[in-house]
């Protein structure tokens, strides 16, 4: 049952790294579910204290998911109009697929300020500003993901 149950873990974290980069497909959870499975092998003994700071994480990667493109717009010049925008587009984005949850944001920011009154070229320098964030929201899904199969990896050997 050990070798099921980690094999099944295993799985849970390369659908998660999988994850971090398809949306729609909740990565950093996934590879979580997999330390949990990985927990109820007679082999693996995660310290309650990490599994309690990994959900934390979890959790908060998971928001900042959805908070960091809005974020990426600010810095690179948006306004209220365009944070609202890559906030909205995030949530429309989710039913396009891929292409929809990397597009949705940079669209959404672009058109919030547009309908502020900033010209294009503006507009566009905050829709970029959201693509980054979308950028570096899979980065720290990616990484998250990555130390938590490291975590489960060093447990096993």
């Amino acid at each position: 049952m050990d070798i099921f149950l980690l094999v099944l873990a295993f799985l849970c974290m390369l659908i998660g790294i999988i994850g971090c980069i398809i949306p729609g497909l909740p990565g950093t959870p996934i590879a979580y579910i997999g330390l949990w499975i990985a927990q109820a092998t007679t082999r693996i003994d995660f310290s309650w204290q990490m599994l309690l700071v990994w959900g934390i994480i979890t959790i908060i990667v998971s928001v900042l998911d959805y908070i960091v493109p809005a974020w990426g717009t600010k810095q690179f010049g948006g306004t209220k109009y365009g944070i609202w925008g890559s906030t909205i587009g995030v949530f429309v984005g989710l039913f396009f697929g891929a292409i929809g949850v990397i597009i949705g944001p940079l669209v959404g920011a672009i058109l919030g300020e547009m309908i502020n009154g900033k010209e294009l070229k503006k507009a566009i320098r905050a829709g970029w500003g959201s693509f980054i964030g979308i950028l570096m929201g899979t980065l720290i899904k990616i990484i998250c993901c990555g130390l938590m199969t490291t975590a489960l990896i060093k447990a096993i050997l």
